[in-house]
């Protein structure tokens, strides 16, 4: 019980700060500006482990590495206090087993990105109808509009709503499936002998 407890904790912690963390750096990826109460918020949750990073951890191709490495690092670091506290026995291969980690890692952060997205989008879409003058709506919608442009494309509007969210939506359910069979072939990595 006090390791479901612990784990709990870690989960909760981990999770919120790699959010805080694919946030910014989706935030910086579409130039979405900082000066407003979520980014106040994601900078001020980020800044202790972004700032010192950025001296060793440079940009690549404008993608803002200092915020996206340490959200893995959580990532791999979750995935094996779970793998402790759940008293799982490693397979004799190091080798397999680091990669394993690091994969199911990413797969995890993955996962993470995945939920973030499906969040933004679903509320950048409530907020659309119910309060679309909120300071919040437009850091939802530069955040969710590059996804669902390729959608509007396609997605014709009825009657004036916008179906593409509820597209993207499933379309990031399904990807959350294939999420799930990557982390278990990845998983197998780790008990292989």
């Amino acid at each position: 019980m006090l390791s479901n407890i612990l784990l709990l904790v870690l989960d909760t912690a981990g999770g919120f700060l790699t959010l805080m963390l694919l946030a910014r750096f989706f935030m910086q990826w579409q130039r979405v500006s900082f000066r407003n109460q979520i980014g106040q918020f994601v900078v001020s949750a980020t800044d202790w482990v972004v700032r010192p990073l950025r001296r060793f951890v440079p940009g690549l191709f404008g993608l803002d590495l200092a915020s996206l490495l340490p959200a893995w690092v959580v990532q791999v670091l979750l995935v094996f206090a779970e793998l402790m506290l759940n008293g799982a026995v490693f397979g004799s291969n190091p080798v397999s087993v680091m990669l394993g980690l690091w994969g199911v890692g990413l797969v995890e952060l993955l996962r993470m990105a995945v939920y973030l997205l499906f969040g933004v989008v679903l509320m950048s879409a409530v907020l659309s109808w119910v309060s679309p003058h909120a300071p919040a709506a437009p850091v939802l919608d530069a955040l969710a509009a590059p996804f669902l442009k390729p959608f509007r494309r396609v997605i014709p509007s009825i009657a004036n709503v916008d179906l593409s969210p509820l597209v993207l939506l499933l379309v990031l359910q399904i990807l959350l499936m294939v999420i799930a069979g990557l982390r278990n072939n990845f998983a197998l990595l780790l008990f292989r002998s």
